[in-house]
Formats: structure tokens, C-alpha cells, sequence
């Protein structure tokens, strides 16, 4: 038997034991109902599946979409609400192809009006881009191949039909396109997808009392474009994301209609941009907050290697949270990396340009314009000539002649560095199709260290002149526009053919 000073003994290194360890517990137990509590508020956000080739045995990518009527509940509860999607009843699946590879779409329409697809930031020949040139009807499938040939980037498809761009966008036709290469794939950046490797379409809408999706309520509405008072995450509402304890890379996708977002994180953390609008950046940029404008996109790299258990990192804009990010593990810390370098991109020369061009944006609501025209589907504003390199300068004259002068305009675009809201009220961003190209000058200054990568639009301030170096390398009709979507159906938009 043993002894009752024994069992004395091993009862109290026993109760040592787990006095020790009862702090630990306890902060686990405290974590778990804290975590449960905390995502009892919130909802998963959702990644949008990737896309499958329907024929894997054949060296192009073939894939079909649906433009779809549907209906989705975003509260989770009461009546869903009319939305539209590609194969789905909000937004698409993600494409995910290969430099090099063909892509291949059947693109169909279910709708009740005509459509587009429109490849934003792919470049590819006229007929191929999907511009408000190229409709098709209820019922009618448009059918298009082509080969990828640009450097690894995060793209996006949405519609274009001229007039209806802004509602089709609105209530859900959008979804993500990802170019990959070896450049990328060796630089061992995060890239299991929805694990460490997030696609995020940002935007806002605008609900009624019983959760309808509503569109155009109010006059300013059209003045300044449609914005809502609800963000939604890849059509998540009040979004969160467990992320391990590593390196996160978040594929950020403007797709509001006309909000400009600054995104930062509440505990005022750093973050890297590696990528804009069309690939890699030649170095990550160290920033704590990162302006995006309708229908730009950005990579960034966000580091949890540090983070503990349970902690939390909240993205948001000045109006809104964004995404609620939760460490959810405690185990070993996983490999935390960043490149130094990411990409070779080629100093800007203008030794080879041949022509300037000259994109005056003025007007405000019904009255927008460029270059004092607005969009006719029949007319030709600029021939170009292929190969050709030019410089565009595009100013952004929002009461050009009016009682509001552009000193006056400058003086209320910056506060501290910041932009005030007039000023993000009144910009534009310009977005030319077919074609990435550099910004080389704002307001006769270098431009910021991440925008001297590959663009394909380009925010442009009351009063303010963006130059920008493009070459064209594919022949057809192409449009450029401002992409507050709102502007561009009311005309703010030119046709343009390179050939």
C-alpha cells in the first residue's frame, strides 16, 4: 500500500502540476468563448471557387459562364433579395490561368437585357475585350479565345453594355481573374488559394428596410456615382477570416461602383504592396494605408508571423470595417518571407513617343464628359497606330468655367496629405482597355513609389493632370472611360481604334 506521506507527496506535485498549468487553461477557455462570441457576430467570408477546365486534356482553358438572374439572402435571414451572377446567384467563381495558356469562353446570356464580358486589365485584340461595342442578347452565348501573354497579375471580368454598366456591376456581375507565372511562382509568395492567398472584391451597396438590394435612390446618385452604407467582402456582410500564424497574401479588388477606399489596419500595422493593377511591383512598398479606386486592384502582404493566439487585425476604410482577421491557432510559427526583389520592370523612356493626346474629364451627374463630348456608340474619338507608343495626358476639370476655380479646387484636395472628401467625391478614374500602361507624372511630379509598376487605371483629383506612357500591341476598337460606373453610363467615355 502506499504510504499516506507518499500519497501526500504525489497529490501535491500533482495539484502543482495543474495549478501550473491552469493559466494556460484558462486563457484557452477564456479565447474559445471569447472567439465563439466574437464570430457569432460576424460571417465567414466567402471565397469564390476556383474554376475548373471543363477539358483538362487540352492545352487551352475552357471554361463556360453563365450570366445569371438569382436571388441572395446577404443578413442571413428575412427575404432574399434580387442579385444577378456568373453561375451563381451573386458575383463568379475565380479564373485561374497560365502565362502562355489559351483561354477559352463560352460566355451565355440568362439575363433579360443585352451584356458584355469584359476582361479588365487583359490585354487582348478589340473584337476579344468585351467593351460596350460588343453586346449580346438574352439567350445568345458569345464565344471568345485567346492567348494569355502578360506577366502574373490580379485581374477582373465584369459586363459593359453602354448605359446598364453600372446596375449589372451593382448587383453582382463581377468575378476574379488571376494570371499566374514562373516569375511569381518562384518568388514563393502565399499561394495556397483561400487559405493564405485571399481574393477580396470590396464594395458598398445600399439596402432597403427588408434587405432588398436598391440602386439609384437618391439624386447624388448619379452626381458622384452610387455608393452605399454597407460594405460586403466578396458579398460577405461583416466579413471575418481565420488566418494562420504566417504570411497572408490578400488580392484586393475594387468593385464598388464609385467609392475610393483607404484601407489600414485599426492597430495601425504595416503592410507590403507587391503588386498593382497589371503584376509585380519591382520591390514591395512598406505602407500603413493604401488608396484604391473603383476598378484598381492591389497585392499586399500582411505578416500574422508575430501575432499570438487569438489576436486580432481589422482592416477598414475611413467609413467602414472591412475584414475582421482572427489568428486561430497556436502552433509553431510558419516560414514569414518577403522578396526584396519582385520583378524587373523596364525604366520609363519616352525617346520612343511618337504622339501626346490630350483627356480633359469635366462635368458632374448628366453632364459628364471627355474632351466636351460624351459617348456615341457610332463615333471614333482617337485612331491609333499599333506598336505605337504616346503619352497621354488626362486632367480632371470638374467645373471647368464654372464659379468653383481650380485653385480653390487644389486648396480642398489635400489636408495634411490626405484627401478631403470633396475631393475623392469629384475624382475619376480613368481606365483605358487593351493595355497596361505606366504613370510617369502627377501634376508635374514623379508619381508614388506604387504606381510606377504596370496600370491600366489611374485616379485622377479635381485639377490635377495625370500623364501616363502606353503602347498599343493589340489591333481593334477599344473604349477608355472613367470607371465610376454611374459617369461612364451617362457618357463619360471615347472610342478609340488601334490599327
Amino acid at each position: 500500500m502506499i504510504s499516506q506521506k507518499k500519497l501526500f507527496v504525489v497529490s501535491l506535485a500533482a495539484l502543482i502540476t495543474w495549478m501550473a498549468l491552469l493559466p494556460s487553461l484558462d486563457v484557452t477557455a477564456a479565447f474559445a468563448r471569447d472567439a465563439s462570441s466574437f464570430i457569432s457576430e460576424k460571417n465567414a467570408l466567402k471565397i469564390p471557387p476556383l474554376m475548373k477546365d471543363e477539358d483538362p486534356g487540352n492545352s487551352a482553358m475552357d471554361i463556360t459562364l453563365r450570366a445569371m438572374k438569382g436571388k441572395t439572402s446577404f443578413f442571413g435571414t428575412g427575404n432574399p433579395t434580387q442579385t444577378l451572377g456568373y453561375n451563381g446567384s451573386y458575383l463568379g467563381p475565380t479564373i485561374k490561368v497560365e502565362r502562355g495558356q489559351t483561354l477559352h469562353a463560352k460566355v451565355i446570356n440568362e439575363l433579360d437585357e443585352d451584356t458584355t464580358l469584359h476582361w479588365h486589365g487583359m490585354e487582348v485584340e478589340g473584337h476579344k475585350d468585351g467593351g460596350p461595342h460588343y453586346t449580346f442578347a438574352p439567350g445568345e452565348t458569345w464565344e471568345v479565345s485567346f492567348p494569355v501573354d502578360q506577366p502574373a497579375a490580379t485581374l477582373w471580368f465584369h459586363p459593359h453594355p453602354h448605359g446598364r454598366t453600372g446596375k449589372q456591376v451593382y448587383m453582382g456581375l463581377a468575378g476574379v481573374l488571376i494570371v499566374e507565372d514562373d516569375i511569381s511562382r518562384n518568388l514563393d509568395l502565399p499561394d495556397n488559394y483561400g487559405k493564405n492567398d485571399i481574393p477580396m472584391v470590396i464594395q458598398d451597396k445600399r439596402f432597403s428596410r427588408n434587405g432588398e438590394l436598391v440602386y439609384l435612390t437618391h439624386m447624388m446618385d448619379r452626381m458622384h456615382g452610387m455608393m452605399g452604407d454597407v460594405p460586403v467582402v466578396n458579398g460577405t456582410y461583416n466579413p471575418y477570416l481565420e488566418v494562420e500564424r504566417e504570411m497572408v497574401r490578400f488580392r484586393l479588388i475594387n468593385g464598388s461602383n464609385a467609392r475610393v477606399f483607404d484601407l489600414f489596419f485599426e492597430d495601425d500595422r504595416t503592410f507590403w504592396q507587391i503588386a498593382s493593377d497589371g503584376g509585380l511591383l519591382s520591390n514591395p512598398f512598406q505602407t500603413r494605408v493604401l488608396t484604391l479606386a473603383p476598378g484598381e486592384r492591389a497585392e499586399i502582404l500582411v505578416d500574422f508571423s508575430t501575432s499570438q493566439y487569438g489576436d486580432r487585425a481589422v482592416l477598414r476604410s475611413r467609413e467602414f470595417e472591412i475584414l475582421a482577421c482572427l489568428v486561430n491557432n497556436n502552433e509553431e510559427i510558419k516560414r514569414s518571407f518577403i522578396p526584396w526583389e519582385l520583378t524587373q520592370i523596364e525604366p520609363v523612356d519616352t525617346s520612343r513617343v511618337v504622339r501626346n493626346r490630350t483627356f480633359i474629364l469635366s462635368g458632374m451627374g448628366p453632364m459628364v464628359s471627355i474632351n466636351g463630348r460624351q459617348f456615341d456608340l457610332d463615333r471614333i474619338d482617337e485612331m491609333v497606330k499599333l506598336n505605337d507608343t504616346e503619352i497621354w495626358e488626362i486632367r480632371n476639370e470638374m467645373f471647368q468655367g464654372g464659379p468653383m476655380g481650380g485653385n480653390m479646387m487644389r486648396g480642398m484636395g489635400r489636408m495634411g496629405g490626405r484627401r478631403m472628401p470633396m475631393a475623392r467625391a469629384m475624382a475619376h478614374p480613368f481606365h483605358i482597355h487593351g493595355v497596361q500602361f505606366r504613370v510617369i507624372e502627377r501634376d508635374g511630379s514623379a508619381p508614388p513609389i506604387n504606381e510606377r509598376g504596370w496600370k491600366d487605371t489611374v485616379l485622377v483629383y479635381p485639377y490635377e493632370t495625370v500623364k501616363v506612357l502606353v503602347q498599343f500591341q493589340k489591333k481593334g476598337k477599344f473604349v477608355y472611360h472613367c470607371h465610376i460606373l454611374e459617369h461612364d453610363d451617362m457618357g463619360m467615355m471615347g472610342s478609340f481604334v488601334v490599327e
